[in-house]
């Protein structure tokens, strides 16, 4: 009975074991692009400012008053505008200016990739050429990568991740 009660007392003593988990995944992967044609735009508006001291304007027919002028395909053309000393300041220093910018025309269709269309600010990138491009995984998870022509992007990925749970 004493054995038994020693080898039942011992069986209570015991750990039981946990096993821990452990998980080993591996993955590669290849990523080949050819960039497409593209051509980005910017166009300026127009741009007209008059200012003076101690000096009146003229549309050339009414004192005091400027000419609206014209817009031809979004392109702004100030009519003549003249100045001349207020005659209540005769003698005093005065000051003119004026200043204008004309604006990009009215495009009346879309631009060419790589032609010189009529923007202030034009950016154009030719389409990629695939070449040489390739991207290979061998069935050992090896990589092989091979450069294309410009325009181009290749990309070689292996991954290992290893989880221990406990």
């Amino acid at each position: 009975m004493k054995s038994l009660a020693l080898a039942f007392g011992m069986l209570l003593m015991t750990v039981p074991a946990h096993a821990g988990a452990l998980t080993h995944k591996l993955s590669s992967s290849v990523q080949l692009t050819v960039d497409a044609a593209a051509t980005n735009v910017t166009r300026l508006g127009n741009s007209y400012s008059v200012s003076g001291t101690n000096v009146g304007t003229s549309d050339g027919t009414t004192a005091g008053v400027l000419s609206t002028g014209t817009i031809t395909a979004g392109v702004y053309s100030p009519g003549t505008i003249s100045a001349s000393q207020l005659s209540a300041t005769n003698g005093q220093a005065f000051s003119y200016s004026t200043a204008f910018t004309p604006g990009d025309a009215i495009p009346t269709s879309a631009p060419t990739v790589g032609a010189v269309a009529n923007f202030g600010n034009i950016t154009s990138t030719a389409a990629g050429a695939a070449g040489d491009l390739a991207g290979t995984i061998a069935t050992s998870g090896a990589l092989t990568v091979t450069a294309g022509g410009a325009g181009t992007n290749a990309t070689g990925q292996f991954v290992s991740e290893l989880t221990i749970l406990h």
